[in-house]
């Protein structure tokens, strides 16, 4: 007595391999970031004068 496993049909095994047999499109780094800014930018708090704060503090 022989146990042979049925093995499967060709239609299985064209429909994996159209399935299977080659990998994705590689994706790129710079695909996967996306750049955006956190908060929606207000003119009124980045009117920031660096020397106006020097002259506050040290004078």
């Amino acid at each position: 007595m022989t146990s042979e496993k049925p093995g499967p049909s060709d239609a299985d095994g064209a429909r994996r391999r159209a399935r299977f047999g080659t990998l994705p499109e590689r994706v790129r780094v710079a695909d996967m970031v996306e750049e955006r800014p956190v908060t929606v930018p207000d003119s009124a708090r980045d009117a920031y004068n660096s020397d106006e704060w020097l002259v506050r503090t040290c004078l």
